[in-house]
């Protein structure tokens, strides 16, 4: 049976998702910014958790963890690398290392850039990868910590998963980020599609999340850095795929 998928708004523009497997009566919960909206999921379904998963170690992904784990003894899974800074963990993974759940291997990817211990979980029987800050919607977090040529090498991982895959990612930025595509791309046909899209799914206070990962690669000015239209609209023609990144980077950090 496929899992289930359902995506929670938390705090003011924040998300976490819970995948559930029917037949074991398994779910796991991607980030937790705060515990009630996910209690209240879990709730409203007649779902056990029994896992949380969490991709870095920000506040605003994993402050409602304790709470959480008080309510339903969830076990906790996070990076390795980043243990002395993330709640306490239950399932400390290694880079590259992938595990189990009800039966669906889970793999573990490194994606630093937002944060230097950042991963992705990829359910490849299920196309969904949770990218965290990584790789949002039209978008990339900031880069608090690490460097252009690993972030582009994290964006370059994720780009080369399946293109059906859904992207879960953390924040309903995608408006603004749009904005700023736009800003690079002015007459970019999928991008004037995909605003018009999402504009309709806020007015009707929708998530504009998950997002096929072919639409992300057409449109998200970030996993196109490398294309030469895109170097050409930043003025940096012959510049090296993690110098136009960087560059891009800068200019959303002013927009």
């Amino acid at each position: 049976m496929p899992l289930e998928l359902v995506v929670i708004p938390c705090l003011t523009d924040n998300y976490a998702y819970l995948v559930h497997d029917a037949a074991s009566g398994r779910a796991a919960v991607v980030d937790v910014p705060e515990a009630p909206p996910v209690l209240a999921a879990l709730s409203d379904r007649g779902w056990r958790l029994s896992d949380i998963w969490l991709t870095h170690h920000h506040w605003d992904h994993t402050d409602g963890v304790a709470d959480l784990v008080a309510a339903t003894k969830a076990r906790v899974t996070g990076a390795a690398t980043d243990a002395h800074r993330l709640p306490p963990l239950d399932h400390a993974l290694s880079t590259g290392q992938d595990f189990d759940f009800a039966g669906h291997s889970v793999a573990v990817i490194d994606v630093p850039g937002h944060t230097i211990g950042h991963i992705a979980f990829y359910i490849a029987s299920e196309r969904l990868a949770f990218t965290g800050d990584t790789l949002m919607a039209a978008g990339c977090g900031r880069m608090s910590e690490g460097n252009a040529p690993d972030y582009w090498q994290s964006l370059s991982r994720l780009a080369s998963l399946p293109a059906d895959t859904l992207i879960c990612s953390g924040h309903e930025y995608t408006a603004a980020n749009l904005r700023f595509a736009q800003s690079l791309e002015p007459d970019a046909g999928p991008l004037m599609l995909r605003m018009a899209r999402v504009a309709g799914l806020r007015a009707a206070g929708k998530p504009t999340v998950p997002v096929v990962l072919s639409e992300e690669l057409a449109t998200n000015p970030f996993l196109r850095a490398g294309a030469p239209a895109m170097k050409q609209a930043l003025g940096m023609p012959a510049a090296t795929d993690a110098e136009a990144f960087a560059e891009l980077r800068r200019r959303k950090d002013r927009f």
